[in-house]
């Protein structure tokens, strides 16, 4: 970029008044600023085909035109201020090593249209671990915070609907726990819990059957790992993927601990599952309580957990929302709709979305 930008007044008859720079008005002057960018820059800001730069028309409050190297925004003083600093902010990235897509761009300028004093550069360029070229890192600012909160408190809470990153996040600062040799071993489990199938019914051991339900954790660890390492770790016991009810006993020294699929456990595992804790050891747990799976309607030990321990010193609860989603842009979509529906029907006490998910499927119509 070049040392400032370059203001150029299009209406001289109205003078700019500082004092309403963050309260335009339709008198306020128009003006024109000229941001020099980088050539080696300017392609990675305006994306391939121009799909970044189409972004940034769609969300920033003034108007984007790109010659060469050279970009003009023009508006409002404080709306072309605004803008500034989020090329300013995307820039930063580029510098940092940071691919833009049309999702970072939209973060960048969420977080700085919300001010949460954060800036996005410093967010969306943390470097959690790296694996061939793919590096994981928090994509919004409750994502950022949530890794923060795993590196400051021994035991945390991950909130939130499908597709926020909760677990994966968590396995990849597993990941990068026992490679710094912070812990000398990672433990993953979740419940097995009945979503709607029968393991009476599904074929081999139990071994086998269980499988189906930590297959995610799997799938996440080599994402992070060389999949040759994977099976030598585990039969050496440094990583360990099992069923929530293989903890009862134990003592955990010394590992970094995932429950993943929390809302799936009955207040009693959630405290077995705690008080297994050792020293040295962190614990992540992560869940989303708007799909319970428990039978009967009962009431999920994620949930009473929340409702029991916010407040205890070194145990933190981090809540992500649809904002954090970051799947296909539909998923936020979906977990809004279905949030007004069950919110709606808890107000009126009545239609199919009432309790759990085990509630409403045993109540509801059976298939042939």
């Amino acid at each position: 970029m070049s040392d400032g930008p370059s203001f150029d007044q299009v209406d001289d008859s109205s003078p700019r008044d500082s004092s309403t720079a963050n309260t335009p008005t339709v008198n306020s002057p128009s003006v024109n600023s000229s941001v020099e960018v980088a050539p080696e820059a300017v392609f990675g800001l305006l994306g391939t085909s121009d799909i970044n730069l189409r972004t940034l028309e769609e969300l920033l409050p003034a108007d984007i035109h790109v010659r060469g190297n050279k970009v003009t925004l023009t508006g409002v003083p404080a709306d072309v201020a605004a803008s500034e600093r989020v090329l300013d902010e995307l820039l930063s990235l580029i510098r940092r090593g940071t691919p833009l897509t049309p999702d970072v761009v939209r973060n960048s300028v969420s977080m700085l249209t919300e001010g949460s004093g954060e800036s996005p550069a410093d967010v969306l360029s943390l470097d959690i671990i790296s694996r061939r070229g793919k590096t994981i890192r928090p994509k919004t600012l409750n994502q950022k915070k949530y890794v923060d909160a795993i590196d400051k408190h021994t035991i945390v809470f991950g909130l939130g609907p499908a597709g926020t990153g909760k677990t994966y996040l968590a396995m990849a600062k597993a990941v990068a726990a026992l490679q710094s040799k912070q812990v000398t071993r990672i433990i993953l489990t979740r419940p097995a819990v009945e979503a709607g199938e029968r393991l009476g019914f599904l074929p081999g051991t139990l071994s086998e059957k269980i499988d189906p339900y930590l297959r995610p954790l799997y799938d996440a660890l080599h994402d992070m790992m060389d999949p040759e390492s994977i099976p030598k770790l585990m039969a050496a016991g440094v990583i360990e993927v099992a069923p929530l009810a293989y903890m009862r006993g134990r003592t955990l020294n010394d590992a970094f601990i995932i429950l993943d699929e929390a809302q799936n456990t009955t207040g009693e595992q959630m405290k077995m599952f705690l008080t297994r804790l050792g020293f040295g050891a962190k614990i992540v747990v992560t869940g989303d309580v708007t799909q319970v799976d428990l039978p009967g309607g009962a009431e999920s030990g994620l949930n009473a957990a929340a409702r029991i321990l916010e407040g205890i010193d070194d145990i933190h609860f981090s809540r992500l929302t649809s904002a954090d989603v970051v799947r296909h842009r539909l998923v936020a979509d979906i977990v809004d709709a279905y949030g007004r529906a069950e919110e709606s029907a808890r107000v009126s006490n009545s239609g199919p979305l009432r309790g759990n998910r085990a509630t409403r499927r045993a109540g509801g119509p059976r298939s042939s």
